[in-house]
């Protein structure tokens, strides 16, 4: 796939929709915090033996750090992450859909409306008489 030489990044070596890029950008997006294995697997919602193989890797490789007691945070140096994570956050953004109208509610009855708005020949004459009427009375 090619590649953006002005933004290219080749120490991000990172695919959009991987567990690896998943927990790189939970951990970016959330900086403030270190989370533990069974933390990520609960919020991420993948296998606790993959969360351990799987922030291993990141520790190993320099895209996460982590506290002496084990739990895993962003590394405050790597900017590219930061950037990696929010373009992550605007392609989100842009392919979103938003929330269609509920397809529960029932459609608009148009031909009763129809009905309504057809008048006949006695109700023109009616409104005729009226607007007449109306005009008979201004000075």
């Amino acid at each position: 796939m090619p590649v953006s030489i002005d933004d290219h990044d080749p120490d991000v070596d990172l695919r959009p929709g991987t567990t690896k890029s998943d927990i790189v950008a939970f951990l970016y997006r959330h900086d403030e915090y270190g989370y533990s294995p069974q933390d990520l697997r609960n919020d991420l919602n993948i296998p606790h033996g993959t969360a351990k193989v799987t922030l291993k890797r990141l520790y190993d490789s320099g895209y996460v750090d982590k506290t002496p007691d084990g739990y895993y945070h962003a590394r405050r140096d790597r900017e590219d992450l930061y950037r990696y994570t929010a373009a992550l956050d605007g392609l989100d953004r842009m392919f979103a859909t938003h929330e269609e109208v509920d397809s529960t509610d029932e459609p608009e009855d148009n031909d009763a409306d129809a009905e309504s708005a057809t008048l006949t020949d006695d109700d023109i004459d009616e409104a005729v008489g009226l607007l007449d009427d109306a005009d008979g009375d201004d000075p």
